[in-house]
């Protein structure tokens, strides 16, 4: 890809809107629309917030604040996960770190409930993410974590996320030390990963039951980069 940005316009800041897809939808967090739905699936859950940055809610009045926190930031723009098999909010994700100057965005902060996770509609939602930030001009897709969380780590090179090396003591987090693993994907890049979500996420592709039939990493293999 060429170095040559003379002619390249900062994309804009992503408005809030939702996002359409066949297994999910993301729609803008609310509080008050989505916390009862999320606190039925999260409470008691609190091992799922273990790499998060704030502690696990203890009650849904503690939930729906937290969310009601994340709604009023504008330097994100936090989404909730809305399963389209029941129309129930599931997980909730933030786009972050958004960087129009340089055509940047990230996903993260992302908590999926126990019903929500392994399913299509989970993938769908990454890829949704990635669509809307490419389709608006960004060049680059962040995923961070914490060195120690391998799922997301797996998670992210399944999702076709690139590995770019370790910030050591990038951050201290619940009295801990964290390093931060950096992965990214770039708009050339983004063509053949796009491919290889449709090809996944194509109804065709699941049985009857819901198992998959080609796992996501085998349909990138059609779509090399």
């Amino acid at each position: 890809m060429s170095n040559d940005l003379s002619n390249w316009v900062a994309p804009p800041f992503p408005p809030r809107r939702m996002l359409e897809g066949q297994w999910c939808r993301l729609e803008p967090l609310s509080a008050d629309r989505h916390a009862s739905d999320l606190w039925s699936l999260m409470r008691g859950q609190d091992r799922l917030w273990d790499y998060m940055f704030p502690p696990a809610p203890q009650s849904k009045a503690d939930y729906h604040a937290l969310l009601s926190s994340m709604e009023s930031q504008t330097a994100i723009v936090p989404l909730a996960v809305i399963d389209k098999v029941d129309g129930k909010a599931k997980g909730h994700l933030w786009i972050m770190e958004i960087r129009p100057a340089h055509g940047v965005f990230e996903i993260g902060s992302i908590m999926y409930a126990p019903a929500l996770q392994k399913t299509p509609a989970a993938t769908e939602a990454i890829f949704l993410v990635g669509e809307y930030g490419f389709s608006l001009g960004y060049r680059r897709y962040e995923w961070k974590c914490n060195n120690l969380n391998e799922p997301s780590k797996r998670a992210a090179l399944r999702y076709g996320f690139i590995y770019e090396g370790l910030f050591r003591q990038h951050m201290v987090i619940k009295g801990q030390s964290r390093d931060t693993a950096w992965y990214s994907m770039t708009d050339d890049e983004w063509p053949a990963l796009r491919a290889t979500f449709k090809a996944w996420l194509s109804s065709a592709n699941f049985r009857p039951d819901g198992t998959q039939i080609r796992p996501l990493m085998a349909c990138r293999e059609g779509n090399a980069i």
